[in-house]
């Protein structure tokens, strides 16, 4: 659908944060839509965060004027992690979200965070270009260095799950949460609203973020944050 007329309706039904993720620019080499960011800007009164194809000083502050609150970094960070601190200086913690795509990498390594799941060894490896190309970087490593580089926020997608509709990765969210201390964003594999409680139940998680079940019209914001709520999970409402 038109990503300004489902903007404002998420605001309306009281979404807490938008998040916009043009998840083609790094590959495609090219600027998120500026003029899209702005008209969606317009329409929402609540916090906006916007990702996609940001490698720069200028790309960051392209974003910020259109009306975006914060600017998610993914690709240029990894390739460039100094553009975090840069970003921090100028815009503050506050503005700077990294987007961490991770995925199970069934290969050991002692150098990288080990878990093992019914006997499978594994780690958490980070992908760049929209989740299409591995970079070798431990995922818990590499949130640890992001945050201290100047990132404030982490919004962490997890490959395994998303489009699964099967839920969180917990295991993933939960080691994530206990390794920084910034605000984490659990992303991928939400198709119910019990996902959503069972991810805030077994995790420190800040946030949980969804898309398929709204998109589809499966559940309302407030439709799930209701059921959060008779859940004892503390929501706005």
């Amino acid at each position: 659908g038109d990503p300004v007329e489902l903007a404002a309706k998420y605001s309306k039904d009281g979404a807490d944060e938008l998040v916009f993720l043009d998840i083609t620019a790094s590959q495609e080499k090219r600027k998120t839509i500026k003029e899209l960011v702005s008209n969606v800007a317009k329409v929402i009164d609540i916090p906006f965060t916007v990702g996609g194809g940001v490698n720069s000083m200028d790309d960051a502050r392209n974003i910020l004027l259109s009306g975006a609150d914060k600017v998610g970094v993914n690709t240029g960070a990894v390739k460039n992690p100094a553009l975090l601190t840069e970003l921090m200086t100028i815009f503050g913690k506050q503005c700077v979200v990294i987007a961490i795509d991770a995925k199970r990498n069934y290969s050991e390594d002692s150098t990288k965070t080990m878990f093992d799941e019914n006997g499978k060894k594994f780690w958490f490896e980070v992908f760049i270009y929209g989740g299409k190309q591995e970079t070798g970087l431990d995922a818990i490593q590499w949130a640890k260095k992001a945050t201290k580089l100047g990132a404030g926020e982490v919004l962490l997608t997890s490959i395994d799950k998303d489009g699964t509709k099967d839920g969180y990765d917990v295991l993933l969210t939960k080691k994530i949460v206990d390794t920084v201390s910034v605000p984490v964003i659990a992303s991928g594999g939400c198709g119910k609203p019990e996902d959503m409680s069972e991810i805030f139940e077994k995790s420190d998680v800040d946030a949980a973020l969804a898309a398929s079940i709204f998109h589809y019209e499966n559940q309302s914001v407030n439709q799930v944050k209701e059921i959060l709520q008779d859940k004892n999970i503390s929501v706005r409402l």
